[in-house]
């Protein structure tokens, strides 16, 4: 073997194929040698080793005129060794015994201190006597979490210290796996562990919920993952697509683990952020924002339709039909493949649509919210994104809160116009939630709803609700109950789905500068649900119906919805009425009695629904409005417009010095009441007094509120027991009026309003049926209406006629103060005629007081001359003289 060794030139080299047994043989005897080679004298073995090492770093010659002779057989060295060979026969294991073989393995390994293949546990870390000390084990942890060995059963945590970055940003920090399977598992243990002040486990009961109602969102409470996991708080805003990809991913696996059944119904489960604890205005969202976490709020103006987004694609090569994929889809790049792995071709390559998955992507347009735009400027829009379950969570007209991601991409459009790149941004949603939501009655709470029923059983509710209404407006009580009515709403009608009565009562309100009808609307607006306001000068047909224009997505043409739609179901304010077009004004013809808006435009015909209550506010003809003239001549305003609303409202602004003493007084008071450093309790009670006549105690604004709510959404009332006979009675007389006075024209429309009246009082008491007190509250609101249009001249005539219908529930009082001052103003007009000026004294015999109170049938007026309204208009009773003495 020797000299087989020696002869072999090549034996020192290292042949491709046959290299193990060439170094063997030179290793095996460092005496041989290569008889052509003069070697230089090594003084031991291991310079020797050195020199080989180095004269095969240089590279070996592997081709030469001996090459073959390097693969003849040589028997001695072209076998195995024998020691550690198994030849003998084995068996095929399954799965379940390599994996329990695999789990001794590890055992015994642990047991002797070798940790995975590294170094011992003794050599790395100090030996622990304690079996459960921690330290050792966490890192221990740390380790297999980094070489991806993880044991979900075995891991609580992986890394002790999450907030020590080792330099990286947040979002290279996260996307690591050790800190990746940290950041899950104390996601993981926070779903599963966290309770509330009551010992509740709150996640466990939403998941439960979520699954009973067959959702993919599970709502987690930033505030509530900050005070337990303070770490993952941090990480959320500044990494959010990172942070919520493992939130997902750990949702998913506690979802699944609770239900294992539930991966049928939904593949994956979406954690949605809700409470982010601070607000940006779309007007303050700048570079800074740029891919973190970010909360707002607005009003949705316009939404796509839903369409299919890439998600997980799947390619066939053409040439070869091998099937590539799946390839991920980015929100903001589209990714392909570069060539074929089976062809190498370069493609082309067809979708594959069989196997590609999609998921729900819908786009939204957000506005500032009216009330927040600064003056004089244009309120700001932003783009926002919905996937998956959000889709269609919200419509054109809801306010909402928005909180998500503020992503940028890139815009060519913006770049070819601006000359240099110039990115456009958008919002991914995470989680969406309705302002109106907030004052839904489902979010009521059961003390709410107690509160409520139990308010319903006060006697005097129904004068209570009037007296609350507008409470900063002095006076005006027709104005006030006429508002309450509409608020609250009658019944819409539509039997077998074929004619559809409308249960929307219509406010107009017309009269002199200063009477505060625009504090009306806006008092309104801040008080019932779901409010548009709008201004009949800033309005055009289309700002108030619907207008089409071309999507900027889809490039098709969208209907984007005006104030009445965007008001359905709710109540559109209309200020300065009289200031709109006249065609502006025609549009809304068929929104106030039919309740819909019919389109035909850019080849969509359609309906859309405008179900709202509308209260108009306007002025009359020169200003100022003349009782000698009819509500027609006062008001630049149509017949077929003035019978569609159910109430028109005259307000009048006539002198009194004891009422405008008493105005004055109030609005002061008002104004010391309502100043920063007031602490007078007493006010309160005596603007009330000096507001309201009668001695009702008005509810504060939250609680009519709730009221508000749950009457319009629990209470329903019907028409069986209503007095027919009399509305029919008084509707004749009132025809027969409307003929004789040529005022405005009463129609059919009139009935409809009586009955949307009473089924309004009817709901302000959270009755199931009208009854007569509802019905003669409602004619008694309608003859004021009509009573308050008529010229001066025939005002009281009028109000003889319908004096049994107008003295329904009024404070007797009430009716005798009116009495009284219409007996004081004939004196001081005959004491002005006579003497020629104003005197500081008016007296009235109690005998005429007393005549024109029998005509209404009152007797007893001793209540009347001790109340508190007799004193606070500044009559006092001569019982002497029998006189009534005013001091002005």
């Amino acid at each position: 073997m020797a000299e087989e060794t020696s002869s072999d030139p090549f034996s020192t080299a290292t042949s491709p194929s046959r290299g193990s047994r060439g170094r063997r043989s030179s290793r095996g005897d460092p005496l041989t040698s290569s008889p052509g080679r003069d070697l230089p004298p090594f003084e031991d073995e291991s310079e020797m080793d050195a020199g080989v090492a180095e004269e095969e770093a240089d590279g070996e010659e592997l081709f030469g005129d001996n090459l073959e002779q390097d693969y003849r057989p040589i028997p001695a060295l072209d076998v195995y060794d024998q020691e550690g060979l198994d030849e003998g026969d084995f068996s095929d294991i399954s799965e379940s015994q390599r994996a329990a073989a695999e789990r001794e393995i590890r055992q015994r390994e642990k047991e002797e201190g070798v940790l995975y293949g590294r170094m011992r546990r003794g050599l790395m870390y100090e030996e622990s006597d304690e079996e459960d000390d921690e330290a050792p084990r966490k890192r221990r942890r740390a380790e297999r979490a980094a070489e991806g060995d993880v044991e979900e059963e075995e891991m609580i945590e992986s890394i002790e210290n999450l907030e020590d970055m080792k330099g990286h940003s947040v979002r290279e920090w996260v996307s690591m796996l050790g800190p990746k399977t940290e950041i899950k598992n104390r996601f993981k243990n926070f779903l599963r562990t966290f309770v509330d002040q009551k010992g509740h486990n709150v996640y466990r009961e939403k998941i439960r919920q979520m699954v009973e109602a067959n959702k993919e969102s599970l709502i987690v409470d930033y505030n509530m993952l900050a005070s337990v996991e303070q770490v993952l708080a941090y990480f959320l805003p500044e990494a959010p697509a990172e942070m919520l990809t493992n939130f997902d991913e750990a949702g998913t696996e506690v979802v699944m683990s609770m239900y294992p059944n539930y991966d049928k119904i939904v593949k994956s489960i979406h954690v949605r952020i809700a409470e982010l604890p601070l607000i940006e205005e779309l007007r303050s969202l700048r570079q800074l924002h740029l891919n973190q976490l970010i909360r707002t709020s607005g009003v949705v103006t316009s939404s796509t339709g839903v369409m299919p987004q890439l998600n997980v694609i799947k390619y066939d090569c053409n040439k070869c039909n091998f099937l590539l994929g799946p390839f991920y889809q980015s929100q903001s790049q589209e990714i392909k493949p570069g060539s074929c792995p089976e062809c190498q071709s370069t493609g082309p390559f067809e979708i594959n649509m069989e196997q590609t998955l999609y998921k729900n992507y819908q786009r939204i347009t957000i506005q500032e919210s009216p009330g927040k735009v600064p003056a004089g400027r244009l309120p700001r829009s932003k783009d926002a994104i919905l996937l998956d379950d959000l889709v269609d969570t919200c419509k054109p007209g809801d306010e909402i809160e928005l909180t998500g991601i503020y992503h940028n991409n890139y815009d060519g459009s913006l770049n070819t116009q601006n000359g240099f790149p110039v990115f456009a941004t958008v919002i991914q949603a995470n989680f969406i939630t309705k302002k109106d939501d907030k004052l839904a009655a489902a979010n009521l709470t059961d003390e709410d709803i107690k509160a409520v029923v139990q308010l319903s059983k006060d006697e005097r509710i129904g004068e209570r609700i009037f007296a609350s209404i507008a409470p900063s407006i002095y006076g005006h009580e027709d104005i006030k109950r006429a508002i309450a009515l509409a608020v609250f709403g009658g019944e819409p009608k539509n039997p077998g789905g074929k004619h559809k009565v409308r249960g929307d009562v219509n406010i107009l309100c017309c009269g002199d500068p200063g009477t505060a009808k625009s504090q009306f609307l806006k008092y309104v607006e801040k008080t019932a649900p779901r409010v548009v306001f709008t201004t009949g000068q800033g309005a055009s047909a289309v700002g108030l119906t619907a207008y089409v224009q071309r999507n900027p997505v889809s490039r098709e043409w969208t209907l984007e919805a005006g104030a009445l739609v965007l008001a359905d179901k709710g109540i559109c304010l209309i200020d300065e009425f009289d200031k709109m077009n006249d065609a502006d004004r025609t549009s809304i013809h068929e929104a106030m009695e039919q309740q819909s808006i019919s389109i035909s435009k850019a080849g969509i015909v359609t309906s859309l629904q405008a179900r709202c209550c509308i209260i108009a506010a306007a002025n009359p003809i020169g200003g100022r409005y003349d009782p000698s003239l009819t509500f027609a001549e006062n008001v630049d305003l149509t017949e077929p417009i003035l019978s569609r609303f159910d109430v028109l409202c005259v307000v009048r602004d006539t002198v009194d010095p004891i009422q405008d003493e008493r105005l004055a007084r109030f609005v002061t008071g008002s104004h010391i009441k309502h100043h920063p450093n007031a602490t007078d309790a007493q006010a309160d009670e005596n603007l009330n007094l000096l507001n309201t006549s009668a001695s009702v105690e008005p509810l504060p604004q939250d609680l009519l509120k709730k009221y508000i709510i749950y009457c319009k959404d629990k209470v329903h009332p019907k028409l069986h027991q209503m007095d027919q006979d009399k509305v029919a009675k008084m509707y004749s007389e009132l025809r027969r009026e409307s003929m004789a006075t040529g005022s405005i024209p009463i129609t059919v429309r009139h009935i409809e309003s009586m009955i949307r009246l009473a089924e309004g009082h009817a709901k302000m008491h959270l009755r199931d049926y009208v009854n007569e007190d509802d019905v003669n509250m409602a004619m008694r609101i309608m003859l004021e209406s009509f009573i308050s249009t008529q010229k001066f001249s025939i005002t009281r005539t009028m109000r003889k006629t319908f004096s049994r219908y107008l003295t329904y529930k009024k404070d007797n009082n009430e009716l005798l103060l009116f009495i009284l001052k219409q007996l004081a103003m004939d004196q001081m007009s005959f004491q002005r005629n006579r003497f020629g000026l104003d005197q500081e004294t008016i007296e009235i015999s109690e005998k005429d007081l007393a005549d024109k109170a029998r005509q209404i049938n009152i007797s007893n007026l001793t209540n009347f001359y001790e109340s508190d309204i007799f004193r606070s208009n500044r009559f006092n009773l001569d019982r002497k003289r029998k006189m009534i003495v005013q001091t002005v």
